[in-house]
């Protein structure tokens, strides 16, 4: 039992299955609680109110425990910093793998040992070892992002783009999954303010990924929908699909417009339905590689004011 006084939280894994198809997963969240335990039921609530989830068919709460700890609001912070620390990061990317085909005729990258571990043995001191990997991919692998360079050969490339455009990004995110057709018109966009934010559109096609569908038919931003994006000054923008062009044939007027326009292009996200239409910020960083045009990066959304880490 513990002393009297004694912050508690709870660490717990969680499974989210939704109405209309697919699930999300989350490993290890950690929530202050009042007294000394908390129902599977009431962290389930939690998790369903303080990610804005629709459409919820079932959630599991899986390897809960109960740990003294202090609780995260309770700490001495300097200013401003209680608000990042409490924010919920959301994953909007997906994992490379070995063998992995992200787009149609491009190679899938070879993930293997550099130097492994046994090997490794011959090298260090006894009971000292270390493994070292090796990747052999496309730049345009995984979640990537596009660079001005990708589309003209003056443009920035992926080492030119500046930090202050790629982390932190006020959000917003349109909503356009369950639409009829496939084509996201300028329209879809006229409600919200997107001056000099990083704009993020949830498509659902991401419930495709690694499956032949996901090649087939995807949804796209039209010409027109670039050009008012250009126009009112987006800063970022993102999409859940296999392209934010129509691949039908060989023009590209959302890659032309935007990265003409010095506006990166995130492709093949994923999670975007935890997202909010506003309010969170975006993150997405490559490797500061010189010459590139495409790179893959970790893209994420900080949600603040939550207190699930």
């Amino acid at each position: 039992m513990s002393a009297p006084g004694q912050q508690k939280r709870v660490q717990f894994d969680f499974e989210v299955e939704f109405l209309n198809g697919g699930g999300i997963q989350g490993q290890e969240f950690r929530l202050d609680i009042e007294g000394d335990d908390i129902d599977d039921s009431a962290l389930a609530q939690y998790i369903i109110q303080d990610l804005r989830l629709l459409m919820v068919g079932r959630v599991a709460i899986l390897n809960k425990t109960i740990i003294v700890e202090p609780h995260k609001r309770s700490r001495a912070s300097a200013p401003g910093q209680d608000k990042a620390s409490s924010a919920t990061l959301i994953d909007l990317s997906h994992t490379i793998e070995d063998g992995m085909i992200t787009y149609k005729g491009l190679p899938a990258p070879i993930i293997c040992d550099h130097l492994s571990r046994a090997q490794s043995r011959d090298v260090y001191a006894p009971g000292t070892e270390f493994q070292i990997g090796k990747i052999t991919m496309c730049s345009n692998t995984g979640t990537y992002i596009d660079s001005p360079f990708h589309r003209f050969p003056d443009g920035t490339d992926i080492a030119g783009l500046t930090l202050h455009t790629l982390v932190g990004l006020d959000a917003v995110v349109i909503h356009a999954d369950g639409m009829s057709g496939r084509k996201i018109p300028a329209e879809a966009f006229g409600a919200v303010d997107v001056r000099g934010k990083a704009v993020l559109v949830h498509t659902g096609w991401s419930r495709h990924w690694r499956t032949d569908q996901y090649f087939e038919g995807h949804p796209f931003l039209t010409a027109a929908a670039a050009e008012y994006l250009k126009k009112e000054g987006a800063k970022l923008v993102g999409i859940d699909s296999l392209n934010i062009d129509d691949t039908g044939d060989g023009h590209r007027p959302v890659h032309t417009t935007l990265l003409g326009a010095g506006i990166p292009i995130v492709e093949h996200m994923r999670g975007l339905e935890l997202v909010p239409a506003t309010g969170a910020t975006f993150t997405a960083v490559p490797p500061k590689v010189k010459g590139m045009g495409t790179f893959p990066v970790r893209a994420f959304a900080a949600i603040p004011g939550q207190r699930v880490t």
